[in-house]
């Protein structure tokens, strides 16, 4: 069985979790042999920018001594062979071009998402 996990919202609990729930989810998920893959879109296409960097962040006496790493959460997937797509018209909305983003994440138009959703016997979105 093949699954897309569609992402829509980012950075829910990160700061918490240190990581986004849904990536971990499926790392898990494909660790256990299944094959699952990942679509950004909304502000979770923010998630594929490689040089985003939460470090420093301070509230009030507060300070997060391990911030989310989620660019490089998305390498690992992608170099554990998952897919990982972006919306297009997302990332063009956000003013982010494709040379910033993590190398191998697909650049996808909205026209060709129903092809995509045609590829997965489940589709999740978050």
């Amino acid at each position: 069985m093949r699954v897309l996990q569609i992402i829509a919202s980012a950075y829910r609990a990160t700061l918490e979790e240190q990581d986004d729930t849904v990536i971990w989810f499926t790392r898990a998920l494909r660790a256990a042999g299944a094959r699952a893959d990942v679509l950004l879109q909304g502000s979770a296409v923010n998630y594929a920018v490689k040089t985003q960097d939460a470090r420093g962040l301070r509230l009030g006496a507060w300070e997060q001594t391990h911030p989310p790493a989620i660019a490089e959460e998305l390498a690992a997937l992608i170099a554990g062979g998952a897919r990982v797509a972006a919306v297009k018209e997302d990332l063009e909305d956000r003013g982010i071009a494709s040379r910033q983003l993590v190398a191998e994440v697909e650049v996808l138009g909205r026209r060709s998402l129903a092809g995509l959703f045609g590829q997965y016997d489940r589709i999740w979105q978050w």
